[in-house]
């Protein structure tokens, strides 16, 4: 579905929300032909696996007409050139330039997010081609559920492939790509998307000071994280171990673009560009793509989840 970031590898997969629970779990026969494998799992769990197994079958099949049904109109995700929103997705989740031989989701982790909204977080392994690239063989990947009356609907999804950092060749940063570039995504930003970006730019400054205690306090007890190269974090214990640890050297970071979609009274997701002045596990850190999701605890916000991908830049 989304063309090989060659610089990082980062692939995007498709995914299509069936309209009810019942039609979820008529997907069976996909999930055990893709070799999903989850273990014991809620009953909610067992459906949204089975709506994302049928989702890579719309792609890997290249069926057009499941997205304009199944993508909800609020739906913000990243794709090749940047950031998605339905329109955008669709055209690009038909998968008309990949050719897929197999896929298997693994390792499904679910979060719900409030009462009609869900995060599902798995590992996939890909077998195929796009725009004549072969993808990353394997990612974690992202979804975030929204219930729209009867029916669950896509709300979110981005991809991180899995990469060693120590095999990574540095790049010179080049020009931002012209097709992103033209995206109409406004930096007049509303209400909710500057209290979310202020904070976003805590968490970043608490990552770049090490400074697990604030981290901490800016969080929910339950947490998962996927960074840049395709590492999932999946407790607050895993994430505030690596952020606070010495793994980055970071000097300054900037939050741009940023933008605020509210999936539910009590759960909102906020997409951003970002930079870092500095180094991660040895590379230089690039341009970001990133996604985190905030739930209301109380009359507070705080950080539920988050995923960064390596922006594409042109010629990367």
């Amino acid at each position: 579905m989304a063309k090989l970031l060659r610089m990082r590898a980062t692939t995007m997969a498709a995914f299509v929300f069936v309209a009810t629970v019942t039609n979820a779990l008529s997907g069976d026969a996909n999930a055990a032909k893709a070799g999903v494998t989850t273990g014991p799992a809620e009953p909610m769990q067992v459906a949204l696996v089975s709506l994302e197994t049928n989702a890579y079958e719309a792609w890997k099949s290249k069926d057009v007409q499941f997205w304009g049904t199944f993508l909800s109109d609020r739906f913000v995700g990243w794709g090749s050139s940047g950031r998605l929103d339905k329109a955008s997705a669709a055209k690009e989740y038909a998968g008309f330039d990949c050719e897929i031989k197999s896929y298997a989701i693994s390792d499904v982790q679910m979060t719900p997010l409030g009462r009609d909204t869900a995060l599902i977080t798995h590992k996939v392994t890909i077998d195929g081609t796009c725009g004549g690239q072969k993808n990353a063989p394997a990612s974690w990947a992202a979804s975030v559920y929204v219930r729209e009356g009867d029916r669950w609907k896509a709300g979110f999804h981005a991809e991180a492939a899995i990469v060693d950092p120590a095999a990574l060749s540095a790049k010179p940063e080049g020009k931002q790509r012209s097709d992103e570039a033209k995206q109409t995504y406004s930096t007049d930003q509303n209400a909710r998307t500057k209290d979310l970006l202020l904070r976003e730019k805590a968490i970043w400054e608490a990552w770049k000071d090490h400074d697990a205690k604030s981290l901490a306090a800016l969080m929910e007890m339950d947490i998962q994280f996927i960074n840049i190269f395709g590492f999932h974090f999946a407790t607050k214990a895993d994430a505030l171990k690596d952020w606070s640890g010495k793994g980055c050297d970071v000097k300054t970071i900037d939050l741009t673009d940023a933008a605020a979609t509210m999936f539910s009274p009590t759960a909102e997701i906020l997409t951003f560009h970002a930079r870092a002045d500095g180094t991660c596990f040895g590379q230089r850190v690039g341009p970001v793509w990133g996604s985190s999701i905030y739930v209301k605890d109380g009359a507070t916000w705080k950080w539920r989840f988050g995923i960064n991908l390596p922006a594409r830049i042109e010629g990367g």
